[in-house]
């Protein structure tokens, strides 16, 4: 009897809350099909891949894949290029979202409001094919717009952009900061909204400024979502955005030192070697280096506080 009644009470707490499994399930099938049944390809990480053996007959040759990203002369650089560029990017793009979501929450005409957040969030939606032609139109040596327009004018020499290593890294920050930071800042702006205007209320009869109220209210607010946004960049560190370092450069030779990452460099082997295996091994090295970098981040917030860690 007890048994019957105990399947009785589960069937009615499943019956109550079917809609939201129903609701939930395309994306259980989603995440099934595109993120977990590709990890059967891992083993192609160890492997000579030969297109008529198959991925699981193909000859295994251990750790030699993985050599490509270790012993090549370029390993240096291009792991540089990819923690440095992103170690940036999260600083800077986290600070700029947070700032222009206060902002966002400072302005009291909704029309202005929203008209600002769609305009925030348009350059993220932009395909990084457009944006590479947006900035070439901006760096052409002959007809760009900071040569012909503000260099010339001044009486300047022009500048040969996609010949000079200098000015790029600043150039890919720029671009990076302006087509990215609109995701996030919506993000901040939503949790912004959601915290209590009472301490508001309370900090300014207090007679706390405007910097006292963003320091001692709104940063604490967003506390836990910073370090969850955070928490999900780090494990892609040492991932970076092909687009970015490989479109927007024009894949120019000479900008080779400073744009070089490892997704750039495995492409760029992988249409000289059509090494697949080699592909999976940097695929793979990404991912554990992702996963032990969100551990070891996850593990640190969890000993200065508890509450905000991630698990």
């Amino acid at each position: 009897m007890q048994t019957t009644k105990r399947k009785k009470i589960e069937w009615k707490k499943i019956k109550k809350f079917l809609p939201l499994y129903l609701m939930m399930l395309p994306g259980i099938i989603y995440l099934f099909i595109n993120n977990y049944i590709p990890m059967s390809g891992i083993v192609l990480a160890f492997k000579k891949y030969d297109l008529k053996k198959g991925v699981y007959d193909s000859p295994n040759i251990g750790f030699k894949n993985f050599e490509f990203l270790f012993k090549t002369k370029d390993a240096w650089t291009i792991t540089r290029n990819t923690l440095g560029y992103n170690a940036v990017f999260i600083i800077l793009g986290t600070v700029v979202a947070i700032l222009i979501a206060i902002l966002l929450n400072e302005i009291r005409n909704e029309k202005a409001k929203k008209t600002y957040q769609t305009l925030i969030l348009i350059p993220y939606l932009i395909s990084t094919v457009v944006v590479s032609y947006v900035v070439y139109g901006f760096l052409n040596t002959q007809n760009g717009f900071i040569n012909n327009s503000i260099l010339k004018p001044l009486g300047l020499d022009i500048i040969s952009w996609y010949s000079e290593e200098k000015y790029w890294p600043f150039i890919l920050i720029l671009v990076n900061l302006w087509k990215g930071f609109g995701y996030n800042c919506i993000i901040y702006y939503a949790t912004l909204i959601g915290i209590d205007k009472g301490y508001y209320e309370a900090a300014m009869i207090d007679g706390a400024s405007r910097w006292q109220q963003v320091k001692y209210i709104t940063l604490p607010g967003l506390k836990t979502t910073i370090i969850t946004l955070t928490l999900m960049a780090i494990g892609r560190i040492f991932y970076s955005d092909f687009g970015l370092f490989y479109q927007v450069p024009m894949n120019s030779g000479s900008l080779i030192d400073v744009t070089n990452t490892i997704d750039t460099y495995v492409y760029r082997g992988l249409t000289q070697t059509n090494n697949i295996g080699m592909s999976a091994a940097a695929g793979l090295y990404q991912s554990l280096v992702g996963f032990i970098l969100v551990l070891t981040a996850n593990y640190v917030v969890r000993k200065i506080s508890k509450e905000n860690a991630l698990f």
